[in-house]
């Protein structure tokens, strides 16, 4: 049932943001209706309404980018929601985690003043890319798993030790395509050892943005020294 205290605009709108229940990364702004919100609500799936094609839609019906509600917030004034979720993949048409992928240049900091790099989570989340995309996927796989046909929940099921291995097996790849300097049988090998690091990390609860921040924690305290 919709609060009968939330204002909705003279549309029947109500601005909806949607926000990753895990990290805090914004990952899009949208429209609901008092049919979005009740389905919702009812659901445990995001629903929104396009304002360009005049209907209601749920988040992930084509792309299957679904998004997963843990709660829904509302505002001092009661007209804005705030959704935690569990994205899976990406939020943005465009394939990046979340649609606020842009900065204004100069508008993050005082006029004059010289910035030095920070490595928040979400931004550091948004800019690993296609391995953000492919550990919000594994992460689905293991919490959901198919009956068949994936791969990710096949190697989950026979427990941590048979990923451990994969990754033993691919950096003993990457070591001979290296040593050959064969490129091309040098960038499929890392790329194993990549795909399967991601696995590891999925089952040891360990996000790939913590990688990144300890990464980033290096290069800003001893830029000189370590590269």
């Amino acid at each position: 049932m919709v609060p009968e205290n939330l204002r909705f605009d003279a549309n029947g709108l109500i601005p909806a943001i949607a926000q990753d229940a895990e990290n805090g990364q914004v990952l899009m702004h949208a429209y609901m209706n008092a049919e979005a919100v009740a389905r919702t609500i009812e659901s445990g799936l995001a629903h929104y309404y396009s304002r360009s094609r005049g209907r209601l839609w749920q988040k992930g019906e084509e792309s299957g980018h679904v998004q997963r509600v843990r709660s829904i917030r509302y505002d001092c004034d009661e007209d804005t929601l705030l959704l935690a979720v569990e994205q899976v993949v990406a939020a943005c048409h465009t394939g990046h985690r979340s649609c606020f992928y842009r900065e204004l240049p100069g508008a993050d900091r005082p006029s004059g003043e010289v910035s030095e790099p920070r490595f928040d989570p979400a931004a550091v989340y948004s800019g690993l890319g296609i391995l953000a995309e492919i550990y919000a996927v594994i992460q689905d796989r293991k919490a959901r798993p198919p009956s068949e046909g994936s791969y990710v929940a096949s190697l989950l099921s026979q427990g941590p030790d048979q990923a451990l291995k994969k990754i033993a097996e691919d950096a003993a790849e990457v070591l001979l395509a290296a040593k050959e300097e064969n490129r091309e049988q040098f960038i499929y090998e890392m790329a194993d050892l990549w795909f399967h690091s991601l696995i590891v990390l999925a089952q040891s609860e360990i996000r790939p943005e913590e990688i990144a921040q300890e990464l980033g924690r290096r290069f800003g305290k001893r830029k000189a020294e370590y590269v």
